[in-house]
């Protein structure tokens, strides 16, 4: 089964019925579900490439960073305003050139700040390509927020030396399990809570306000996972389910993994679940973008170890100082 684009109806559709109450900057709304589509249909015609630009991306971590969006002319604005840090710009999403855009906007969060530096956080190479033109931004790239993009066919096959570790412990998985893998549907959501509420007491979430949030996170894709119209898979030991995995299209060549979750005690249950979503659900994609590292070392070697074709590098930007 094939990942299904869940954006297939366009902005066009939409305009006429709701132009007159989109939130004109500088007037913001919260991310609801109810805006899914308009906010959808702008992400299809910009084709993302980073993890943060997808409507459930904005929608499942809304918690914690609480996500606004505006209309500057045709320019989708997407304001974050987390509780314990200073308010932040993700790119403007538009077809069209975004240096007035976001001049505009970093001078008005400044204002709105009382003079705090404002910036855009997680800018993508297209948009720091577009800025690093005009003179007035600094723009610095953050490597702990880079995505990791691998080939699919890598992560089915695991073929070659590079792989042989991973497909050493997928072989000795498959010798002493027998398992099985199915779509995540609605009937399997409270047994992938549980396995969450298992690897959370493992990782001892409450303790860090990240994880807690990743939490929320991962409750609120799994409760709304019919509304969000993502998919997903699970892998079931003796009948139960032990870990499962969620994800979307990014855009047209590359998927995206929000979630990958399984029983802390059986730690090859991560490599199987990786490769049978590959497998059964995003083979018709050439490329998945597994999200970033955040620079935690354990996370970052994780990833590295799966052999990244390229890391999407994103930047933070600023306007210069006088």
């Amino acid at each position: 089964m094939l990942l299904i684009p869940f954006f297939k109806i366009r902005f066009s559709q939409y305009q006429n019925e709701f132009m007159t109450s989109l939130p004109a900057f500088p007037e913001f709304k919260p991310v609801e579900l109810s805006d899914r589509a308009f906010i959808s249909s702008r992400m299809e015609a910009y084709r993302p490439e980073t993890s943060e630009l997808s409507f459930t991306n904005l929608y499942i971590w809304w918690p914690y960073y609480r996500t606004q969006w505006s209309m500057m002319d045709d320019c989708l604005i997407l304001l974050c305003r987390p509780l314990d840090d200073n308010p932040f710009f993700l790119p403007p999403l538009s077809t069209t050139a975004r240096k007035e855009h976001v001049q505009t906007a970093l001078t008005w969060l400044q204002n709105e700040t009382e003079g705090a530096r404002p910036f855009i956080e997680r800018a993508d190479t297209r948009l720091a390509g577009e800025l690093e033109k005009h003179s007035g931004f600094d723009i610095k790239p953050v490597r702990n927020h880079y995505d990791y993009i691998y080939r699919t066919e890598d992560l089915i096959s695991l073929k070659g030396r590079k792989y042989h570790s991973k497909k050493n412990r997928l072989n000795k998985f498959n010798k002493t399990h027998v398992f099985r893998y199915l779509p995540l549907t609605p009937d399997l959501i409270p047994a992938c809570i549980e396995v969450h509420k298992r690897w959370c007491e493992d990782r001892e979430c409450e303790k860090n306000p990240i994880m807690r949030a990743e939490s929320q996170a991962v409750f609120e894709i799994l409760h709304n996972f019919h509304s969000l119209s993502v998919q997903g898979g699970v892998i079931l030991l003796n009948n139960q389910v032990e870990a499962f995995t969620v994800g979307e299209l990014l855009n047209p060549e590359m998927a995206v993994i929000h979630v990958e979750k399984a029983d802390p005690g059986i730690p090859e249950l991560f490599t199987v679940i990786n490769q049978q979503f590959a497998e059964h659900a995003l083979s018709g994609v050439p490329f998945i973008n597994r999200e970033q590292d955040l620079g935690e070392h354990g996370l970052r070697r994780a990833k590295e170890s799966y052999h990244p074709v390229t890391l999407q590098e994103k930047f933070r930007i600023t306007l210069k100082q006088p």
